[in-house]
C-alpha cells in the first residue's frame, strides 16, 4: 500500500489532533481519518477510484481546523 497524501488539522495533543491519510493499493483507494495522534482511533473508508476518495477527503477537511498538507516520505 502506498501513502499518497497526509493532512493534519494543525493542533497538538491527543485530544485535539486529527489526521487524514490518502492511500492506494492497486485500483483501490483508502482514506483513513484518525483522531488523537499516532495512538488514536481511526476510521477507514475504501473507494473504487481516486476521484471518489479525494471527494471524501475534501468533505473531511471542510470541518474546523487549520488543515495543512504534510509531505509524505518516499
Amino acid at each position: 500500500m502506498e501513502q499518497r497524501k497526509h493532512w493534519w488539522n494543525g493542533k497538538w495533543g491527543r485530544i485535539a489532533r486529527k489526521d487524514v491519510f490518502l492511500r492506494v493499493n492497486g485500483d483501490t483507494w483508502y482514506v483513513e481519518a484518525r483522531a488523537g495522534g499516532a495512538e488514536g482511533a481511526s476510521r477507514f473508508f475504501e473507494f473504487g477510484g481516486e476521484d471518489e476518495a479525494l471527494e471524501a477527503v475534501r468533505a473531511m477537511l471542510n470541518g474546523p481546523g487549520n488543515w495543512r498538507e504534510l509531505s509524505t516520505r518516499d
